[in-house]
């Protein structure tokens, strides 16, 4: 079972990124932070938030001890901080000062690496802090990478596709074409797999991508045979782009969150799901479990990062956590919807809810006069949280049944004023705007736009006026 036993909303936007020490958790955001949190008791460090980026902090990371923190920017910069007092230690520039999407130790913590958005690759000496070795994929954006646990190679994931295999001596080895659509994210496991049949020590790598697929692959070093990536098999749990994957400490288990506001918990050995979380109300971009303990964390455009409990002794397949019961909610009954008030964040209403004898149908039909002059909810904000909240349910229920042409995909939810843009997708104009007011890439296939411009779809609103209306009936 996996229980969520925290939510952090502290970011003022998207949260980018999430990363575990031993004894802290760090995230980073589009709002230029990154913040420090204990693992004790889910409270943020004295010294936290960290600034200094100037732009949208993408990626963070632990060294291995735990005692150096590096973040990186669209600011073209990855900064080094010491955990123990958050001072900054360094600031190292990408050549070419180009947005640096991803960074990550390797396990000896000798190199940092870091990669962007022109592709390059840099690996920097971590005692001299200077730039010692640095390369180049070809054709995209440099947005995924991880060290084997030998620290001797490494693998990079490109927006074009490829997966590459480099030594530490900065020589490209292999490349593979894994995701159509681009690579989004890759990790490796820390545990070798031993193949009888050869003899050889594996190690197990997943990567995801844009085409909604999660692929495993077993990557063997040998000096004799060089370098051999095995594909072993495709996860396809989410119906929409895969933003983030990562294994357990152990191997044993595989997490991903993806654009269909999804969490996914795997079983490395069957592929089985064994959880599905669905609390997130947006993209989830970013997972990882802590390496010494049983807890997960998520992260989402939704601003917040939930930390989550599994019980390791009895995995449950199929296990699914949402905000909603199972009951239908016209068939809620007040106690139901007392839960879901709470659920929530509106505990404050339970009373007044109850005093009222709102049950699920009641709910549904609630109004923003009915609020007002019937539940006497005097704040115009406090009237608006609840008509949000109330709406978004109202989503759920016929979400199942939504074209999928209909829905934003950016925010996953039914248009209502439907714009084209020059990728020639349509998403949600608001939901489109904030994206391009921080990036100048395409959300569907993270390549560049070669304009601005948003052009109404009036087509598309006209058929989901339509389609509103027979739902309506």
């Amino acid at each position: 079972m996996a229980k969520l036993i925290h939510t952090l909303a502290d970011h003022s936007d998207d949260v980018n990124y999430c990363a575990f020490s031993s004894s802290c958790l760090a995230t980073c955001s589009l709002d230029k932070t990154i913040r420090v949190y204990s693992l004790s008791n889910f409270t943020e460090l004295p010294y936290s938030p960290l600034k200094g980026h100037t732009y949208a902090v993408h990626c963070c990371c632990f060294s291995p001890s735990g005692r150096v923190l590096a973040s990186c920017s669209t600011d073209g910069t990855t900064a080094l901080w010491d955990v123990r007092d958050g001072r900054r230690l360094a600031v190292l520039e990408q050549p070419g000062a180009s947005p640096v999407r991803v960074c990550r130790f390797s396990p000896q913590a000798a190199c940092l690496l870091s990669g962007a958005a022109d592709g390059s690759v840099v690996l920097w000496s971590v005692q001299s802090l200077k730039l010692y070795r640095s390369g180049n994929v070809k054709g995209g954006s440099l947005v995924a990478c991880a060290f084997t646990p030998n620290g001797n190679f490494f693998v990079t994931g490109s927006s074009n596709g490829d997966l590459t295999i480099w030594d530490d001596k900065m020589r490209c080895l292999y490349n593979e074409k894994a995701h159509d659509l681009g690579v989004t994210c890759c990790d490796i496991s820390s545990h070798p797999v031993s193949d009888s049949e050869n003899g050889f020590k594996y190690f197990q790598m997943a990567s995801c991508g844009q085409d909604n697929q999660i692929k495993l692959w077993l990557i063997l070093f040998a000096d004799i045979l060089g370098v051999e990536l095995k594909y072993k098999c495709t996860l396809n749990g989410h119906s929409a782009p895969v933003l983030a994957c990562a294994f357990s400490c152990d191997g044993q288990m595989i997490v991903s969150g993806s654009v269909d506001k999804c969490v996914i918990i795997y079983e490395t050995s069957t592929g089985n799901t064994l959880h599905t979380l669905s609390q997130h109300t947006r993209y989830v971009t970013t997972c990882a479990f802590a390496p010494h303990s049983p807890l997960l964390a998520t992260g989402s455009m939704d601003k917040t990062v939930h930390i989550w409990q599994l019980d390791l002794r009895q995995p449950c397949a199929g296990d699914t956590v949402e905000n909603e019961s199972k009951v239908a909610v016209e068939d809620w009954s007040e106690d139901d919807v007392s839960a879901w008030l709470s659920a929530e964040d509106l505990a404050d209403f339970v009373g007044l809810f109850k005093m009222n004898n709102i049950d699920g149908k009641e709910l549904l039909n609630l109004t923003k006069e009915s609020l007002a002059n019937e539940l006497k909810i005097e704040s115009l904000g406090q009237r608006s949280k609840v008509l949000q909240k109330i709406e978004q349910l109202r989503m759920t229920m016929i979400s199942v049944s939504v074209p999928d042409e209909f829905l934003c995909p950016i925010t996953r939810e039914l248009m209502n004023d439907p714009v084209i843009a020059t990728d020639g997708y349509s998403y949600e104009r608001e939901a489109m705007e904030n994206w391009i007011s921080n990036r100048r890439s395409s959300p569907m296939t993270n390549l560049p736009l070669h304009s601005l411009m948003l052009t109404p779809n009036r087509t598309l609103k006209m058929a989901i006026s339509r389609w509103l209306e027979t739902q309506q009936k």
